[in-house]
């Protein structure tokens, strides 16, 4: 799985104090949901244990771009855990 990184998704999920690895770790752990425009969803566990939540696109070619990307509340959490059981 190809991701896309530049400057202004970077800097995006940066804000968030989201990390591109973390991010990827997170796409590559979980089953996405489509949220429809293109759009996709994966909840997961990054590196550290963080529950995050991360929004991309897929490039023609398949690669991943990462739109968006945040920790997760905790109604979020509750939500998550609930629908994995």
């Amino acid at each position: 799985m190809d991701f896309r990184w530049n400057t202004w998704n970077t800097e995006h999920i940066g804000k968030h104090g989201v990390d591109p690895s973390e991010a990827e770790e997170v796409v590559r752990g979980s089953r996405p949901l489509y949220r429809g425009d293109g759009k996709y969803l994966s909840q997961g566990r990054g590196h550290g244990g963080r529950w995050l939540q991360v929004i991309y696109v897929l490039d023609d070619d398949g690669t991943v771009f990462v739109i968006h990307s945040r920790p997760m509340s905790e109604r979020e959490k509750r939500r998550y855990r609930r629908r994995r059981r």
